[in-house]
């Protein structure tokens, strides 16, 4: 998943976006509510973690802001408050679901699976594309009923072409989707990951044309 985290406190938004790009999520931070705005104006996001107390613009007010511009991604609430109103406010406001600070990690986790069951009509729950599947929530990539040992990045960029498996992706938009803000990479980046994937699908028994590259455009994986 692509995820935003909209939170002022340091102290909070580094560890989680520590721990879920451990998890092989793409994660931005931003610390006030314009700048999660702007963030939003620029990227497709399929999770926003939102601060209700923030600078600049609070978490309610950009939460019906992304609603009324027809943000359709998931948004889980972080407040420091809790009290029925508060909640209820929250989820009116547009949010899936509410997170009372301090939380665990491992709570935030299970709150992100739950989520992500909630749209398998949108997502199934396993990606497949002929003989190759990918099991988003246990992570487990196999072909052929092989297992693929996968870097993070590795990971995001298969499933990204699993969700997409008729389009041409760009580099710009792989590098736009798997990488973070904060990330100085390029476009020969994209290019070795994608060479580095091809190799470990093939030692798997795939077809070595399985992702393709369709010259001066970008990739897709082959038709089935």
């Amino acid at each position: 998943m692509k995820i935003l985290i909209v939170e002022d406190d340091v102290r909070i938004s580094k560890p989680l976006a520590k721990d879920l790009s451990y998890q092989c999520h793409s994660v931005d931070l931003a610390q006030d509510g314009i700048e999660g705005w702007q963030y939003t104006q620029a990227n497709q996001y399929d999770l926003i973690l939102l601060d209700l107390m923030l600078p600049k613009l609070d978490g309610i007010s950009l939460c019906q802001r992304l609603r009324k511009e027809n943000y359709q991604g998931l948004i889980l609430m972080l407040t420091a408050k809790d009290t029925t109103e508060d909640k209820v406010i929250g989820l009116d406001a547009g949010a899936d679901d509410y997170l009372v600070k301090p939380f665990k990690l491992e709570e935030l986790s299970a709150r992100i699976r739950a989520l992500s069951r909630r749209y398998t009509e949108i997502a199934p729950p396993v990606l497949t594309h002929g003989d190759l599947q990918l099991n988003p929530q246990s992570q487990l990539v196999t072909y052929a009923g092989n297992a693929l040992d996968l870097t993070p990045k590795e990971y995001m960029i298969l499933e990204y072409f699993l969700r997409n498996p008729h389009q041409v992706l760009t580099r710009s938009a792989i590098l736009d989707r798997i990488w973070t803000f904060d990330d100085l990479s390029g476009e020969e980046t994209v290019r070795t990951h994608i060479t580095n994937l091809r190799k470990k699908l093939k030692n798997a028994g795939s077809p070595h044309n399985l992702i393709e590259t369709v010259y001066g455009v970008g990739y897709r994986l082959m038709a089935i």
